[in-house]
């Protein structure tokens, strides 16, 4: 098959890592890709966002199967585009259409959603700028912290979470009527803070059948210890050392099938990869947000232990054809460690050389934010390389990971160094 890719980052590095691995695989392309995705593919230099210059070159090029790494583009009805003309159509397209992009899309649907079909969430109350008095009133009848999510898209920044009354009012105006997160927060979600153990689970799914994927734990906050703001993910670790099998299975019979027998019911067709981002509270499990694409970093632990054939995976579920499947996983841990550029998740420089990359061993990096140039490997992202190391014990993997990371440099490179540290 000739298979094209969309997206720039680690998740699609490591996608197209394990996608070139495939005897299924012909040629693969990645759009736009990255200094890593060049090393497995050919990089086309065509935005993910524009849908006419894809459906022309799937066509060009006799695509076979198109998919997609970032949310952006699904938000924007780029499965509806292939969906609805007649020289795309028998195109296979792994990802969901606009109606199942809402799941991300929409923070105020995904909440709704799960309140239709009794999924476990916490709390909350959707306002917008018109509504303010109402967000005031409904801060005040809860009990700090505060959870204030920008409904649409925000590049995974979109959630504030407030220690004070205070703090979560003055936030809630911003975002409203301040235009905080653009146009993402004309909707502001408010739900109650659920304190307990965060995970991620993933499943991908034809919309009848579906096949569980690694868990991972990520680590969001840019500070040790998980302090400081919010970023795209500074590290990932799988599988979660806390993940029982009793626990597994309430996710599967609470959640999961929940989610897709939900979208079955509502007719809405979903074929794609579904992230549950989860708060384990003691034993129970909540849903804090779906996403409906692979997570970044985590994508890099959980597909680092994928032992059978994911391109294999991505052409039955886009057959209809899941149950067909045998998913094999590696027992190993993967610990997933992210060098950042200086200043991140704020304002960054770029541009900045790569060394060492060479010197790495028994580890697999994952360029994010890096691209060459004149033969030089350059910064050219807040999250640079994802250092992936697989080990037998999950004190393994670290030290792997972490050795690596010191070696790899460039200036203002930095690094948590507590990644996994918490679980041991």
């Amino acid at each position: 098959m000739n298979i094209l890719l969309l997206g720039a980052g680690g998740r699609e590095h490591a996608m197209a890592w394990k996608i070139s691995l495939s005897p299924l695989c012909n040629k693969l392309f990645i759009a736009p890709g990255n200094a890593g995705t060049a090393l497995c593919g050919e990089n086309v230099a065509i935005s993910p966002n524009d849908h006419k210059a894809i459906g022309r070159f799937a066509v060009e090029h006799a695509i076979n199967m198109v998919v997609v790494g970032p949310e952006e583009p699904l938000v924007k009805s780029l499965g509806d585009f292939f969906a609805s003309r007649k020289e795309l159509e028998d195109i296979l397209f792994m990802g969901p259409g606009s109606a199942g992009a809402q799941l991300e899309g929409s923070k105020a649907f995904a909440k709704s959603f799960m309140q239709r079909h009794n999924i476990p969430t916490a709390a909350y109350k959707a306002f917008t700028c018109d509504t303010l008095k109402d967000g005031l009133a409904f801060i005040d009848s809860l009990m700090p912290p505060y959870v204030l999510k920008a409904d649409g898209l925000a590049a995974g920044k979109g959630v504030v979470i407030c220690s004070t009354k205070e703090e979560a009012e003055s936030t809630l105006n911003d975002m409203l009527c301040g235009a905080m997160f653009g146009e993402a927060s004309r909707t502001v979600v408010i739900e109650e803070f659920l304190k307990g153990r965060e995970m991620s689970v993933f499943v991908a799914t034809d919309g009848n059948t579906y096949r569980i994927l690694p868990a991972a734990k990520d680590y969001k906050r840019v500070g040790e210890k998980d302090t400081g703001a919010n970023t795209g993910g500074m590290g990932s670790i799988s599988p979660v050392p806390f993940a029982s099998h009793q626990l597994m299975n309430r996710i599967e019979q609470r959640i999961i099938l929940p989610t897709i027998d939900g979208l079955k019911s509502e007719g809405i067709p979903y074929c794609g990869f579904i992230f549950f981002g989860l708060m384990v509270v003691g034993q129970e499990p909540y849903v804090i947000e779906y996403n409906v694409r692979l997570g970044d970093p985590e994508a890099e632990a959980i597909l680092s232990r994928v032992d059978s054939d994911f391109a294999e995976l991505i052409q039955l579920c886009c057959q209809g054809r899941l149950h067909e499947y045998t998913l094999k996983l590696s027992a190993r841990y993967a610990v997933s460690v992210m060098l950042t550029s200086g200043g991140y998740p704020d304002e960054f420089d770029k541009g900045f050389e790569i060394f060492h990359t060479e010197r790495a061993s028994a580890c697999r990096l994952f360029y994010a934010g890096a691209k060459e140039k004149d033969g030089k490997l350059l910064t050219n992202g807040g999250r640079v390389i994802a250092v992936t190391s697989v080990a037998a014990t999950l004190e393994d993997a670290m030290a792997l990971a972490y050795d690596n990371a010191r070696i790899i440099d460039f200036k203002g490179k930095y690094y948590r160094r507590d990644i996994g540290k918490d679980l041991l």
